[in-house]
């Protein structure tokens, strides 16, 4: 008998055996207790969606839109946005989860970051179930609000913008304020020290462009914990859109930045030698005011989304959905309904007779997002830049000039002033 008849004889054997025990096996096997628990099955009366919501809806809508950070409005429109993208069907075996059940789920966790299974118990809803179509709801929610977060492509835009920022933060020109933070996640398998930051811990990196009024006009999520601002921005894609005008970016147009980025004609960013002039001091005062709406963008989006004060336990593609999901809800929720999105103290608030900073509420938070590293100032510019800048820092202290800005920066006005 040849070597391949032996070798088919002996498949056959153990084929034969396997199929007899695994016969044996399925007769032995015990019937499963349930399919779905019983406590489950009772969602559509028990639920937190059948009971708890609609209670809150009716007779307290301030904490209906504290659970899920948006009011009994804005939720219906969102939910009518999404409902034909996440509404799966019935079968004969099973009720399909509710569009509506599913969209509450997903922004509560945003809002609490609770775990799955504190989530199943108050909804009722099986937490493997939740881990299967929270990554889907939050794609769906960006690809309905993504038009929120798009950049500006138009002069008339940018202008609108510049003139935000003069007429709010007494900074003409600016198109915008840069800054990053750092997204906690838990390890990712095999990532060995790639997502490892200065903090010690392990982070993604939320880059971000913001206007005069808190909203993220640009963002770039992804970059690992390691990097620093200035290297995020020399590899996202602002940059090559500014160098190569992309973007209709306006004549004389800038941004403003901390001391990490290089100084060019379209960014600023504050003087950093020591025994700064008085005009230099106003400079940087006037600087970090139109700077500001950055650090507060970031943390009205820490503040409302508590699921950015802990280690986010999700891959790190779905970590990167659900950071541009929330950037996308913070705008929608900024430009629709901006009065009782942002709350009085939400964000920093000078007082110009004194020229007091009363911080915002997020900062009061320790767990709040953590800036990047800034492992050195760099003072490689071009001529241009910084002939921009000493035009400013002349402008700011003539024709540009507030009132209460020498208050602000410990000078008391003289009548040689």
């Amino acid at each position: 008998m040849s070597s391949i008849g032996v070798s088919r004889e002996v498949l056959r054997r153990v084929l034969n055996i396997g199929i007899k025990e695994l016969c044996e096996q399925m007769l032995k096997r015990k019937k499963r207790r349930w399919w779905v628990r019983s406590w489950i099955l009772r969602r559509n009366n028990l639920g937190a969606s059948a009971r708890l919501f609609k209670e809150l809806e009716l007779e307290d809508p301030s904490s209906y839109a504290n659970i899920l950070r948006m009011s009994v409005p804005k939720f219906k429109e969102l939910l009518e946005l999404v409902t034909p993208l996440i509404q799966k069907k019935d079968t004969k075996f099973r009720q399909a989860i509710p569009s509506k059940t599913k969209l509450e789920i997903t922004l509560r966790y945003l809002a609490t970051g609770d775990s799955y299974k504190s989530l199943a118990y108050l909804f009722r809803v099986p937490h493997n179930s939740i881990s299967v179509f929270v990554p889907e709801v939050l794609s769906s929610i960006y690809e309905v609000l993504q038009q929120f977060i798009k950049v500006p492509d138009r002069i008339a835009e940018w202008k609108q913008i510049q003139k935000s920022f003069e007429c709010k933060w007494n900074f003409p020109d600016c198109c915008g304020a840069l800054d990053g933070k750092h997204i906690r996640i838990q390890r990712p398998p095999n990532s060995t020290s790639l997502f490892y930051n200065y903090k010690g811990t392990y982070s993604i990196v939320l880059f971000a462009m913001v206007d005069a009024e808190y909203c993220f006009r640009y963002i770039d999520v992804g970059c690992d914990g390691r990097s620093n601002d200035s290297t995020i921005y020399n590899n996202s894609t602002l940059k090559i859109a500014l160098e190569r005008n992309l973007l209709n970016w306006p004549i004389g147009g800038l941004c403003v930045a901390d001391d990490a980025f290089c100084l060019t004609s379209y960014m600023l960013k504050p003087y950093s030698h020591r025994g700064l002039s008085v005009e230099e001091q106003i400079f940087n005062y006037r600087l970090s005011r139109a700077r500001r709406v950055a650090e507060n963008a970031f943390g009205i989006l820490a503040s409302r989304f508590r699921i950015f004060s802990r280690p986010i336990p999700l891959d790190v593609g779905t970590v990167e959905i659900l950071v541009k999901v929330s950037c996308g809800l913070h705008n929608w929720l900024r430009i629709t309904s901006s009065q009782t999105y942002m709350t009085p103290g939400s964000v920093d608030e000078e007082d110009l007779m004194t020229g007091v900073i009363n911080p915002g509420e997020w900062r009061q938070d320790p767990n709040t997002m953590s800036p990047l590293q800034r492992l050195y100032a760099s003072n490689n510019y071009k001529q241009e830049g910084n002939d921009v800048r000493e035009w400013f820092t002349q402008e700011f202290t003539t024709t540009l000039a507030v009132p209460w800005q020498m208050k602000s920066i410990g000078h008391e006005c003289t009548e040689s002033d």
